[in-house]
């Protein structure tokens, strides 16, 4: 394993806790040292893949994309969820169902990306992959491909793995049991 990789790992989970039922990432980004690491351990794989943008869904695939994004030299993309205020003409697509059973309807800029851009999509933690996948879409509905996916956390099953880009992760959901 990539060293990057294990120092984001340990630290991650020396950070990591449940509350009440839930996954609690944020304070991941309490401390700028763990921060970085993380960040970091997100964008070495990609470096020499191509990638020519980052694309992140809101909200934590806001803080993380823009960080991957400026740790590779490379301009930000932002997937907004219906609701917020998003200036502009945009593309729309609605997700499948999150592991709460929620879906969403993601939101891109149409001018946000150029036809033929290689992006990676990057994000906290993917469960079900139904964001990812509306993501991709939308990507693709402006010409432009996700040629990767970057998680702290992949928790997906086979059958989805399957219908979405390669994906990069500093762990798997099962090692935080």
């Amino acid at each position: 394993m990539d060293d990057s990789i294990q120092q984001a790992r340990e630290a991650f989970v020396g950070r990591f806790a449940m509350v009440d039922g839930h996954a609690d990432v944020w304070r991941a980004f309490d401390d700028g040292a763990v921060f970085g690491r993380i960040v970091e351990a997100l964008a070495a794989p990609w470096r020499s893949a191509g990638v020519t943008r980052v694309c992140g869904v809101e909200s934590r695939g806001f803080i993380l994309g823009a960080a991957v994004a400026l740790r590779l030299g490379l301009g930000f993309t932002a997937i907004r969820k219906g609701g917020g205020l998003f200036p502009g003409t945009k593309r729309s697509r609605a997700t499948g169902p999150d592991y709460r059973g929620v879906r969403h309807v993601l939101r891109i800029q149409e001018r946000s990306l150029r036809a033929g851009e290689h992006c990676l999509l990057v994000d906290d933690w993917i469960e079900r992959g139904a964001q990812a996948a509306a993501a991709c879409e939308l990507v693709a509905s402006l010409d432009a491909s996700v040629i990767g996916i970057s998680v702290i956390v992949d928790q997906l099953d086979d059958a989805m793995r399957g219908s979405l880009p390669r994906l990069t992760s500093i762990l798997l959901a099962k090692e935080l049991s």
